[in-house]
């Protein structure tokens, strides 16, 4: 009993910690761009505007909600609020080695929440009874299911290498060298569709401003648009620790881990800043004609590296 409350308090402290990443990785990206595009960004509010996350969120949570008259009001209200719940479960994934929730399967309960994902973005988009939520919706489906695909042939991979679900192994078998060092073509195939899966410049369709005003998202304001903005940024902060755990091999209780996982964060940014938007055919080509092979050869390498090692040892 008493370890069980201990674990929802640290789940909870965990969530707090999260939104507050949250806050101040969009702060980060808004300096960023601003540097990129010669121009200072957000200023004004607080010492450098480091206080700016906190007033936008007060703007956005105590505007007045409105709600498309021809919508289903109860699915277009409940859409934003899933979408951050998946958003902020997955991280129990992460392996603390502080007794919060680290389990066995972890791998394959990241990909369920991955594949859940998709299902509050195309209930948004479709409750919002508006064709252009409805065509940005479904974008983004075909785009997540399509990159889905390579994220999951490149866990397989790594399932067969370390010989198990849990993300603790990873931390195990890169104590003397990293992953990336012998698989760098997979570790860029993982980064662009990671990219791709959170919807990221320059794979963001599901938001073509030229011609989708701001996909599934159109019809929301307020609160519902900072629940979605939320677990979008909720989800790039995931992906980056993700990346450190695969392939920069450090442990979640040093503080080099954290560095990385800001890096990487900041390089998610830089390609906001640096790339144009893709084509669409482009991104569907490059899905499965490009990384599905890599993704397919790197798992029968691995797979047969993997049989090689075991009969070296058993012969």
């Amino acid at each position: 009993m008493v370890l069980g409350i201990i674990q929802v308090v640290n789940y909870i402290v965990l969530i707090i910690c999260v939104l507050v990443g949250v806050a101040f990785v969009t702060l980060l990206e808004r300096k960023i761009l601003g540097y990129i595009q010669i121009r200072k960004g957000p200023n004004k509010v607080g010492y450098m505007g480091i206080l700016q996350p906190f007033s936008d969120a007060v703007k956005l949570f105590t505007k007045e909600q409105t709600v498309p008259t021809m919508s289903n009001f109860l699915v277009f209200y409940v859409c934003p609020i899933c979408s951050l719940l998946v958003s902020l479960l997955v991280w129990v994934v992460v392996p603390y080695e502080m007794g919060l929730m680290s389990f066995n399967l972890s791998i394959l309960f990241f990909l369920c929440c991955l594949s859940i994902g998709v299902y509050s973005t195309m209930v948004a988009g479709w409750s919002s009874n508006c064709k252009y939520s409805l065509l940005g919706s479904l974008r983004a489906v075909a785009q997540t299911i399509s990159y889905e695909v390579s994220l999951a042939l490149i866990l397989l991979s790594f399932v067969m290498l370390i010989g198990g679900f849990s993300l603790e192994l990873l931390n195990k078998y890169q104590s003397h060298f990293w992953f990336m060092l012998v698989s760098f073509p997979l570790s860029m195939v993982w980064f662009s569709s990671c990219l791709a899966e959170t919807n990221r410049t320059p794979f963001d369709f599901t938001e073509g401003e030229s011609e989708l005003v701001s996909g599934f998202n159109t019809e929301y304001g307020a609160g519902g648009f900072a629940l979605i903005f939320m677990a979008e940024y909720a989800s790039i902060l995931f992906m980056s620790v993700l990346f450190v755990i695969f392939f920069l091999g450090s442990s979640p209780c040093s503080v080099l881990f954290y560095l990385k996982s800001v890096m990487i964060a900041f390089i998610f940014v830089w390609v906001r800043g640096t790339l144009p938007r893709f084509r669409y055919d482009k991104l569907m080509y490059l899905a499965w004609k490009s990384y599905l092979p890599v993704a397919i050869n790197y798992l029968v390498f691995f797979v047969g590296f993997k049989m090689f090692c075991f009969c070296l040892v058993y012969n």
